[in-house]
């Protein structure tokens, strides 16, 4: 993020924040709340910050709360820094203006940032390339699936010259203590994370996801060995007899074994990993179902569609189709219904 001036002087550096439809709400806050607390220990007004929307309108967020803005995006004028804020269903929405506006600011030097989804709309601009980026876990393999030319990391964060991007959630918070940090001086960045009750600030490189061991509650470190190595095979799975191999078991010891710590097959477990990645894919990129159904470790779309079917109760195409399009459809024949009944009627 552009620094303005010498650390502790307190010129105000003004933030553009661009919310999309349905952006992440604890994203956002994490973005601005270190940036207001920073005004209140310092006693200065270090940060100023300005929403936009597409049209300059309303905008809700994904967990139905709607936010006024000061303007539209073609209101942005100079500023040093603009921040895309993303959230749910990035892939979905046209993105066209946003992406205009995005790369003539760029042209003029600004900083352009993004939290939680908001990378994806840098990547499609163009804006990334040549740079570390990172995104939410969730759509890691998406966005390299679609921009295999991106240089995408697992960071919690990556500042990279003028491009800053953050994973989501929390993460934002971290971010924006590492740019308080390198403008104001640590005891400021300091005094903003106790004030947050951060307890610490996180470096780039931790973790985005919690350890294996506290994501499924499981101690034992060879049933841990095998679902690590199974997330990092999904395009080509191993077999069970592979999978017990590279932990010095039998075929039968891992059935056992995961049986009394899982509560299911390895077989089972792993389909259920695959299929979980197989749904990121189909909601978070334009590939083909057979493309992501050869991604996720499938020989072919129909054996590939069975499986989902079975494991989430609706076809590839149907979860495509997403949720809302759904309703809205259900809707849609609800309504035809009554009309027909109506007719009937008359």
């Amino acid at each position: 993020m552009t620094q303005s001036g010498e650390k502790g002087q307190g010129i105000t550096q003004t933030l553009g924040l661009v919310l999309v439809p349905d952006f992440s709400m604890i994203a956002f806050t994490s973005l601005i709340e270190p940036l207001r607390l920073a005004n209140r220990v310092s006693h200065q007004q270090l940060y100023d910050w300005k929403i936009y929307t597409i049209d300059g309108g309303p905008v809700q967020a994904s967990n139905g709360i709607r936010l006024e803005a000061d303007g539209s995006i073609a209101d942005i004028g100079p500023m040093p820094n603009v921040v895309v804020c993303g959230g749910l269903d990035i892939q979905r929405q046209d993105h066209s203006q946003l992406i205009a506006k995005l790369r003539r600011l760029a042209f003029y030097g600004v900083s352009i940032g993004a939290v939680c989804t908001g990378s994806y709309v840098l990547a499609k601009a163009g804006l990334l390339d040549g740079y570390r980026c990172t995104i939410h876990w969730e759509n890691h393999e998406s966005l390299r699936e679609e921009f295999p030319g991106l240089e995408v990391t697992d960071e919690l964060y990556e500042i990279d010259r003028n491009r800053f991007t953050c994973a989501g959630g929390t993460a934002a918070i971290d971010m924006m203590l590492s740019m308080i940090n390198a403008r104001c001086g640590q005891e400021v960045a300091a005094a903003v994370t106790d004030e947050l009750i951060h307890h610490r600030m996180r470096n780039a490189n931790e973790r985005q996801r919690m350890e294996l061991r506290a994501r499924l509650g499981v101690a034992n470190q060879r049933v841990l060995a095998v679902v690590a190595t199974m997330e990092q095979n999904i395009e080509e799975p191993l077999s069970c007899s592979e999978l017990a191999d590279r932990v010095g078991f039998s075929a039968r010891q891992l059935e056992r074994l995961f049986q009394k710590y899982i509560g299911q097959a390895p077989t089972r477990y792993y389909l259920g990993l695959r299929l979980a990645r197989a749904r990121h894919l189909l909601l978070q990129t334009s590939m083909s179902i057979l493309s992501v159904a050869l991604a996720c470790g499938f020989v072919s779309a129909s054996h590939f569609s069975k499986c989902y079917s079975e494991h989430f109760g609706r076809t590839p195409s149907e979860e495509r189709f997403g949720p809302r399009q759904r309703a809205a459809k259900k809707g849609e024949d609800m309504m035809g219904e009554q009309v027909s009944s109506i007719g009937v009627l008359l």
